[in-house]
């Protein structure tokens, strides 16, 4: 692991919508064609844990992510994994009114992220798996194999469409299982690679 980066130097956060089919159903949504991307600022990674909910949004929801953090040379070259919190309510008035969704995806903290471990320790990215629980049940429960679009497609994706940098951050997509958060909840996640647990995160919400 890799206690070196600092979120100061983090730009963009490059997310990627519905890349997971069963997610896309829970959803009422089609599975895409080519790969949804949306920003979250910089400014939103949270390395932090706490997690503390705005005070505008009663419907805060919790996606647990693959997150892959750029190299100088544009490369992925760390794993994580990260929180794409979402304002539940203002995601859906803004999808109602045609309106972007900055409010609901990028909002103060609204990335909390664990410890980063090199790729060249994580092993094989296509046999990763991680779990959260919320109050120590079991939520989500996912496979990097299972992504509709893989890490090195949303890679290329992206750089061939985005102005990258240094240091930004791809969060690959949640699978089913997203649910609400609530003060007092307390979050575990586990990275897992062969049986092994490659990262272990948790959150207290307020």
């Amino acid at each position: 692991m890799t206690p070196t980066h600092s979120i100061h130097l983090t730009q963009n956060i490059w997310a990627v919508g519905r890349n997971y089919a069963a997610h896309a159903k829970e959803m009422n949504a089609p599975i895409p064609t080519q790969p949804i991307i949306f920003l979250k600022s910089g400014n939103c990674l949270n390395p932090g844990s706490v997690i503390r909910l705005p005070t505008w949004s009663n419907d805060v929801h919790y996606e647990l992510e693959l997150a892959f953090l750029l190299d100088d040379n544009l490369n992925f070259s760390h794993v994580s994994l990260a929180l794409d919190l979402t304002a539940r309510d203002a995601q859906d008035t803004a999808k109602k009114s045609g309106q972007p969704w900055t409010l609901a995806k990028s909002f103060s903290e609204s990335c909390p992220v664990g410890s980063w471990v090199s790729l060249l320790d994580a092993g094989d990215i296509d046999s990763l798996q991680f779990v959260l629980y919320k109050n120590k049940k079991p939520v989500q429960t996912g496979f990097a194999k299972d992504m509709i679009f893989k890490p090195a497609q949303l890679l290329q994706f992206i750089s061939n469409r985005f102005p990258v940098s240094n240091h930004d951050v791809v969060l690959t997509g949640t699978p089913e299982g997203i649910g609400r958060l609530q003060a007092g909840d307390l979050l575990q996640a586990e990275l897992i690679q062969d049986r092994k647990s490659l990262l272990s995160c948790h959150w207290d919400v307020l």
